[in-house]
């Protein structure tokens, strides 16, 4: 048995399915299938029960996975582990982020991310789902929120600092908030998550005492793309991440009304963490991302 066969076999396995497996592998569904009948009549005995609507491991095939698979990621290792020696980074770089991070943030980097890496290909799957990394195929994941505790190794990429602002068109229509608590007084736009919606947090330095201020207004949105697109409409204030609102801030097309204020819905330490499965080995081409991503933010901190 050849070992492309059995990383096919370890695939189907690990996503249950002979479409999705083809899929990644770029070949027709039959040709996986052909490749799992091919191993199992080499190997004497079923690996999956098959039927027009499900597909699931015979008992004898999932005692066969978990003594193949750590065979076959460990071999897997190995070749990488060589290649890194005297290789550029290159191959697949599977990265998963939220669909804000990802589109607002991480995309409009990558230009000069292939620039560094000609070698280097980029799958970028976003998603709002906490993703399974080893389920997934994924390299790396980039998590917000507070320090992850389960799920891999985790990095701080960057702290998140939130800013409330408006549009200027927003201000000419509605007298500007001088504190905090004047944002009772507006009809504020919203997510439907935990303090985001109803209430939000100030300080004006670490360490200091909390105001909350109840927020509330006629528009809820989930996605902070769209609350985003909102307030550059002029709809009403809004609390976003700085990664998401920079630009604008600087560009004048968006107001802090209050730069001399910490805003959270809740924790205030919170960032963008870059996760990975595993402490053992961390490929080159993973390598070389972080430290790219890292090298960014440091460079775009000393500008701003």
């Amino acid at each position: 048995m050849d070992l492309p066969s059995l990383k096919t076999f370890v695939a189907v396995m690990r996503r249950g399915s002979f479409a999705t497996v083809a899929r990644e592998q770029d070949v027709h569904p039959s040709i996986v299938s052909r490749t799992i009948a091919a191993l199992e009549d080499e190997l004497g005995f079923r690996l999956f029960q098959r039927t027009t609507r499900k597909l699931s491991p015979t008992e004898a095939g999932s005692l066969y996975f978990m003594r193949v698979a750590p065979l076959v990621d460990e071999l897997e290792r190995a070749r990488s582990e060589a290649q890194d020696i005297t290789a550029e980074p290159a191959g697949v770089l599977r990265v998963t982020a939220s669909q804000a991070f990802g589109s607002a943030w991480l995309a409009p980097r990558l230009t000069a991310l292939r620039a560094r890496y000609p070698q280097l290909a980029l799958e970028l799957v976003l998603s709002d789902s906490v993703l399974d990394m080893v389920a997934e195929r994924i390299d790396l994941a980039i998590r917000l929120g507070p320090r992850p505790e389960v799920g891999g190794v985790a990095t701080l990429l960057m702290p998140t600092h939130y800013r409330v602002c408006a549009s200027p068109a927003y201000l000419k229509r509605h007298p500007a908030p001088k504190a905090p608590q004047d944002l009772e007084a507006h009809e504020c736009v919203v997510m439907p998550l935990p303090g985001f919606r109803t209430r939000w947090h100030f300080r004006q330095a670490a360490g200091q005492a909390v105001t909350e201020v109840s927020v509330n207004g006629p528009v809820v949105i989930s996605s902070p793309v769209g609350l985003h697109s909102s307030a550059l409409a002029g709809l009403g204030p809004v609390m976003l991440p700085s990664w998401l609102v920079g630009e604008d801030l600087r560009a004048g097309r968006l107001i802090d009304l209050f730069p001399d204020w910490d805003v959270s819905a809740g924790n205030f330490d919170t960032g963008a963490w870059l996760m990975y499965p595993s402490r053992t080995y961390l490929p080159l081409k993973v390598r070389a991302f972080i430290d790219f991503l890292k090298q960014v933010t440091a460079e775009e901190a000393l500008r701003t």
